[in-house]
């Protein structure tokens, strides 16, 4: 069985590599010029030069294929650059989608996002688009809702990373966020998946008949509050850190400020998506796959301190 990737060279499209080659597959990668070292076992996999943009390279990358899994996803837009939730979790989708039918490929597999809705942020909105055109098209599909996704970033964007480099390593008490007048409305909670559990799902995925035409949620074993995260990054980094409560509403007046700018940590969107926690009930769906999932222990952490 041949898979066409597409996001290969990411955070999660990196461990999926690892995942397939493993299984004795020889995956198809389409990547953008510039990131061919980005590419895991190279010399096993088939390298097609490109974008979700570019039709002819989508096409080739498909070619000769079974299974086509679509990671690609970003957390903030920069529309100067051609970058935007819309143009890659969607319209990017839709073209390898259409792409896979006329090519002749039998299952596709997509990365979404827990807590997806028609109604919610940009990214959030293009993402759940992306599943209906999917549901739509009469290929026989997988969607996979992760939670936020931890573990050794590899030179990437992950989110213990993030945290620690935002948060952790600031001289400053780290914010417990909360809506309202009174902290005790900050409190919300997260389900943190290993990112070798959510690799091993898609993998498992492409031979299980259970899997086809559902959606399956992936949440780590363990449902955390945002402090005990805190807490939990900031052993793992080697540090103490102070917790103190922050309300929501002047950092979301200051987001609207400096979203456009790198520096500045969390966009608007970014925040009312945190402050909905990120918690998923995933044990029935790692079941059917014969996954464990793992917790967000400080020992799985430890990648932080040798980082730090």
């Amino acid at each position: 069985m041949r898979a066409a990737i597409f996001g290969g060279t990411g955070f999660v499209g990196s461990y999926l590599v690892d995942a397939l080659v493993e299984a004795g597959h020889e995956p198809s990668l389409l990547v953008r010029p510039g990131s061919e070292q980005k590419v895991r076992h190279a010399d096993r996999c088939r390298l097609v030069p490109g974008g979700v943009d570019d039709a002819t390279a989508i096409a080739s990358t498909l070619e000769n294929c079974d299974v086509a899994i679509y990671l690609v996803g970003i957390l903030r837009e920069k529309p100067s650059a051609g970058i935007t939730f819309r143009s890659l979790q969607f319209d990017g989708a839709r073209r390898v989608i259409e792409a896979a039918k006329a090519n002749g490929v039998r299952r596709f597999l997509l990365m979404s996002a827990n807590g997806v809705r028609q109604d919610g942020t940009p990214y959030q909105r293009t993402k759940f688009e992306a599943e209906r055109y999917l549901a739509e098209s009469d290929l026989p599909g997988t969607i996979f809702r992760p939670a936020v996704i931890f573990g050794d970033p590899r030179g990437r964007m992950e989110f213990g990373t993030q945290l620690r480099d935002e948060m952790i390593r600031l001289p400053l008490p780290a914010p417990a966020f909360f809506s309202g007048l009174s902290p005790s409305r900050g409190s919300f909670s997260m389900t943190p998946v290993f990112v070798e559990d959510v690799a091993s799902a898609f993998s498992r995925s492409l031979y299980s008949d259970s899997a086809v035409d559902r959606t399956l949620e992936l949440g780590g074993s363990e449902e955390l509050s945002w402090r005990e995260i805190i807490r939990r990054v900031a052993a793992a980094s080697g540090r103490r850190k102070l917790i103190v409560p922050v309300p929501v509403a002047p950092v979301r007046l200051a987001a609207a400020l400096l979203e456009r700018f790198d520096f500045f940590p969390l966009s608007r969107d970014e925040l009312t998506m945190l402050m909905a926690g990120n918690s998923v009930a995933s044990r029935r769906d790692f079941e059917l796959l014969g996954i464990q999932p793992a917790a967000m222990t400080v020992e799985r952490l430890s990648y932080l301190r040798t980082r730090a």
